[in-house]
C-alpha cells in the first residue's frame, strides 16, 4: 500500500526578521524598497548578530516604513531625526548594532545636518539610504537628489537644481565605508550591506531605487521592471573612483560599486582614549 508523503512548504529565511502579521506591505507595486529590505535582512542573517542586539531606526517617508516591518527593536522617528535617535541609542548602549534605514529626503534634506555630523564624528552606525529621487510619500516633489531635468510634481518642466552626490558627501564628511548599488544589483547590494554592518564606524550604502508610481511615471519609465532594466543597461561598476565622477544625472550612466573602505577611530573610541590620557596625566 502506498503512503502519501506530504511535502512541507519551505520557510522563507527572511520571515523570522519580519512582522508577518503586518504583511502585505503598503509599498506600491514595482517599488524597490522591498528589494532593498530583502537584501538587508539576508545580510543581517549572514552577519550573525543576535536579533536582541540589533536596532533599526528610520524617519518619515516611504522607506521609513521599514522600521514597522522588521521583527527587531525598531524606532520610527520624526522627520529627519533618525540619525540623532540612532546616535543616542549607540551612546547609551555601545553593544548594540544600530542601523538607520531611511530615504533620501529624510536623511539628506531635513536630516542632512545630522548626516554630515554623524559621519564627521565617525559614529558607529550603519546608514542605508534608499534613493528614489523624490519625496514619494507626499506627492512626488523634487528633493535633494533629483537629477537636473527630471520632472516631479513641483518641477513639471524639469528640475534645475544640482543634486547631492551622496557617496561624495559621505566620504568628505568622514565616513569609513561608502558604497552604491541599484535595486537591480541585488547580490552586490547584499554583500555591501553585510560589509557595512561588520564595519566599525560610520558606514553608508546608497541604494538607487525605482519609484514607478510617481518619479517613474513622470519620467517615462513605463513600470518598475522597465526602470530596473534601465539600471541593468546603464550601470557601470567601478571600485574607488574619483568622487566627483560619480554624480547622478538624468538618464545618464550610473556609477555603482564600493567606493571607500578605510579605518579610523570611532567617536566612542576617540573619546575613551582621550579620557584615558587625561587620567594618566593626572595620575587618577
Amino acid at each position: 500500500m502506498s503512503v502519501a508523503v506530504s511535502n512541507p512548504i519551505p520557510v522563507n529565511p527572511v520571515e523570522k526578521y519580519l512582522r508577518m502579521e503586518r504583511i502585505p506591505h503598503i509599498w506600491c507595486p514595482g517599488c524597490g524598497i522591498g528589494t532593498a529590505l530583502n537584501a538587508f535582512i539576508r545580510a543581517l542573517d549572514e552577519a550573525g548578530f543576535e536579533p536582541d542586539k540589533v536596532c533599526v531606526v528610520s524617519g518619515i517617508g516611504c522607506t521609513g516604513r521599514v522600521a514597522g516591518y522588521v521583527n527587531l527593536d525598531s524606532f520610527h522617528t520624526t522627520h529627519g531625526r533618525a540619525i540623532p535617535f540612532a546616535t543616542g541609542l549607540k551612546l547609551a548602549n555601545p553593544e548594540l548594532k544600530i542601523v538607520v534605514f531611511s530615504g533620501d529626503g529624510d536623511l539628506i534634506a531635513i536630516g542632512g545636518n545630522h548626516f554630515i555630523h554623524a559621519a564627521q564624528k565617525n559614529m558607529d552606525i550603519t546608514v542605508i539610504c534608499v534613493n528614489n529621487f523624490n519625496y514619494a510619500m507626499t506627492g512626488g516633489q523634487y528633493g535633494p537628489t533629483t537629477p537636473i531635468s527630471a520632472q516631479t510634481s513641483t518641477a513639471p518642466w524639469g528640475s534645475y537644481q544640482a543634486p547631492f552626490n551622496l557617496p561624495k558627501l559621505a566620504e568628505s564628511a568622514g565616513a569609513v565605508y561608502v558604497a552604491r548599488w541599484t535595486t537591480y544589483h541585488v547580490h552586490q547590494m547584499k554583500k555591501s550591506i553585510l560589509e557595512a554592518l561588520r564595519k566599525k564606524g560610520f558606514s553608508f550604502v546608497e541604494i538607487i531605487s525605482q519609484c514607478p508610481t510617481l518619479y517613474g511615471r513622470r519620467n517615462k519609465f513605463r513600470d518598475g521592471i522597465t526602470h530596473m532594466e534601465w539600471f541593468k543597461e546603464h550601470s557601470v561598476i567601478k571600485d574607488h573612483p574619483i568622487p566627483s565622477d560619480i554624480n547622478l544625472g538624468f538618464r545618464t550612466e550610473t556609477i555603482v560599486g564600493k567606493f571607500l573602505d578605510i579605518e579610523r577611530p570611532t567617536y566612542l573610541d576617540a573619546m575613551n582614549d582621550r579620557y584615558q590620557r587625561i587620567r594618566e596625566e593626572k595620575g587618577v
